[in-house]
């Protein structure tokens, strides 16, 4: 189930960190075996997971953003069924089975962890980034979600209301950030090229 806090909720302070999988296990022995005979270079894989995380798997949630700032009753079908909407532009999968849009305004920002494991909705973010799967951003942007987002460069005024979202294996979540200003005359595909992972993730303002 999951839950959202405010800026004043505390945390029961229990993680369970997700047990590596077999699968895993079994890329990381191929990865080190392929390193050692030489055929593979440690830093070109780095370079494609990188790839991955920043521009490949994220431009599908950027072309759901950039639909829902251009499109009224998209943004609305969106924000009354993600998984739905996002289907339409022809993105799910396991990964993706439950998406719940939260919407960032000039009163609300929202941000997005999996304090259980690394909950995230691949089919529209790509790989999740390390940080996102690392215990202490999981720990303690839920009891200080205002210092974890300044450290993070996302610096909010007192005024503006943080809301933390947790994700699980029933729902995974996805902000829906405030489209910029002077933006009026830019196209769908422009706009989608503003659209950042951790924009989607919360961490970030555009």
């Amino acid at each position: 189930m999951s839950d959202d806090h405010d800026d004043h909720d505390d945390h029961d302070g229990h993680h369970h960190p997700r047990a590596v999988s077999p699968i895993e296990q079994r890329v990381a022995a191929l990865e080190d075996l392929l390193v050692e005979a030489g055929l593979v270079d440690r830093s070109t894989i780095d370079r494609i997971v990188e790839m991955y995380e920043h521009d490949i798997g994220p431009m599908n949630g950027a072309r759901v953003v950039a639909r829902a700032w251009t499109d009224a009753a998209y943004r609305e079908r969106l924000l009354d069924n993600g998984t739905a909407a996002i289907a339409e532009l022809g993105y799910g999968g396991p990964e993706g089975g439950h998406v719940v849009v939260v919407e960032n305004t000039g009163d609300v920002h929202n941000v997005v962890v999996c304090t259980l494991c690394s909950c995230y909705p691949w089919p529209l973010l790509g790989l999740p980034p390390n940080w996102y799967k690392s215990p202490p951003y999981r720990s303690r942007v839920v009891r200080e979600p205002r210092v974890v987002l300044a450290e993070m460069g996302c610096e909010l005024p007192d005024s503006v209301e943080v809301r933390v979202w947790d994700s699980s294996a029933e729902a995974r979540y996805l902000v829906l950030p405030e489209r910029p200003a002077g933006t009026e005359a830019m196209s769908e595909e422009e706009l989608a090229d503003l659209v950042t992972r951790d924009a989607m993730i919360g961490v970030a303002r555009l």
